[in-house]
């Protein structure tokens, strides 16, 4: 099947945004959405491509192979204590959240990467914003890590929330009721 070309103006992310990102300076992975998420590009659109992942970097970011092509991946909705990110102390709960995020997406594991029509397919990085479901798993991994307190919501757009904000909103408040994972070892993050 062809690849989709990916509209390369409407993809470029400035080379200085591009080398700060939050990911510990990984440089795997090019700013152009993979040929199967390309679709993804357009205002308004989502898509859906399967991958394997071939590491994960933190809790809130991995390396995966989008068919042939390798792709920085933000796990939409979420963020994750740092432990990567240069120039910064490790956070509270980081090695936790990582560990975790490691035992759900190992490496080789078949996911499906799904972007949303409201956020947007990348991130300021030049990394695909997507949730990402194992192979026979009910829940994405950003759920998962919010429903065990691994994970905070992140709302990259206020204006414009993802879809399924409202069902990650509830998830962390559960988490949060229960002081679960970093809400019953770590500071309350301001809100």
């Amino acid at each position: 099947m062809p690849r989709i070309p990916v509209l390369a103006a409407l993809l470029a992310v400035p080379l200085a945004l591009a080398a700060g990102g939050c990911d510990g300076g990984d440089t795997s992975g090019g700013d152009a959405l993979p040929g199967a998420l390309s679709a993804a590009a357009t205002p308004g659109a989502a898509a859906s491509a399967p991958a394997v992942v071939e590491r994960v970097v933190d809790g809130d970011t991995l390396v995966a192979d989008v068919d042939g092509d390798r792709a920085r991946v933000r796990l939409l909705g979420i963020d994750t204590p740092e432990t990567v990110k240069p120039d910064a102390p490790v956070e509270c709960y980081g090695p936790q959240a990582s560990a975790r995020t490691k035992a759900l997406l190992p490496e080789g594991v078949r996911v499906v990467l799904q972007t949303d029509p409201v956020a947007g397919a990348q991130d300021d990085f030049g990394r695909v914003l997507a949730y990402v479901t194992p192979q026979g798993a009910r829940l994405t991994v950003n759920e998962e890590l919010l429903r065990e307190g691994f994970a905070t919501l992140f709302v990259f757009d206020r204006a414009h929330p993802f879809t399924r904000v409202a069902a990650f909103r509830a998830a962390e408040r559960s988490a949060r009721g229960a002081r679960l994972g970093l809400w019953g070892s770590c500071p309350l993050p301001a809100r």
